[in-house]
């Protein structure tokens, strides 16, 4: 049994709402990232796969033959399934659905959604979940505010400004790596962040592995998400 993941599910069946009119045509994760020319997806899977992940279940919903084409067409760095909800079933239950078509059901696997665009070592982020024994382990990211904030001192003297400053707190990073026997626990319809989650905690069966320092993160949500991750690119590779 590998104690490092080999096979992962992404979740890619979200409408993208807040992202129109990129996602008129095309799914959430097949919006590109300005200047890479590789959708969100495609980006997700070359870092899944230089993780040492061969095999990913790719969970389609909204426009999914737009995404299936793609992934048919495209020079891919490890094996793709997909599979499509007819109805939504929710986070939890697009999961559970997902699982059943991993190849390896009795060994662990990395789940992310299918909006964030990162990059960190997933084998860390395994060692950490199976030292503390925990069935399911999110990771944990700090972004930033999208406001300047301002400081001022007990009598209400405004002293600083600060452009963006990063949240005081951690959130789930929408990556996970889950034990074999965390299928089981997974609704069949609904949310597992509103369900599974918070009865792990109860358990102390649910762990949060904080992002390593200076590990890049965004969640593509909006079109000033796609702008400022060009403008992040760009700057990384200057």
């Amino acid at each position: 049994m590998h104690s490092t993941p080999t096979q992962a599910v992404v979740l890619a069946g979200g409408q993208g709402s807040r992202l129109r009119p990129y996602t008129d045509d095309r799914p959430k994760p097949m919006v590109e990232i300005p200047g890479t020319g590789t959708p969100i997806i495609g980006h997700q899977l070359s870092w899944l796969a230089a993780e040492g992940v061969t095999h990913a279940v790719v969970s389609c919903g909204h426009l999914a033959e737009v995404l299936q084409e793609w992934l048919k067409t495209a020079d891919l760095p490890l094996e793709v399934t997909t599979v499509v909800e007819t109805e939504p079933l929710g986070r939890g239950g697009g999961l559970k659905y997902a699982a059943r078509r991993l190849p390896s059901p009795d060994e662990p696997w990395y789940a992310t959604n299918g909006d964030i665009w990162t990059r960190f070592s997933l084998r860390e982020m395994a060692a950490f979940h199976a030292e503390r024994d925990a069935l399911a382990t999110l990771a944990l990211a700090r972004p930033r505010i999208p406001w300047g904030a301002v400081e001022t001192d007990t009598f209400g003297h405004v002293t600083d400004f600060i452009e963006a400053p990063p949240s005081p707190f951690l959130i789930n990073a929408g990556v996970y790596v889950f034990s074999a026997d965390f299928t089981a626990f997974l609704p069949d319809l609904g949310d597992h962040e509103r369900t599974t989650f918070p009865h792990l905690a109860r358990e102390r069966r649910l762990a949060g592995f904080p992002l390593p320092q200076g590990a890049y993160w965004r969640a593509i949500d909006t079109a000033k998400d796609l702008t400022e991750a060009a403008k992040e690119l760009a700057a990384q590779r200057a």
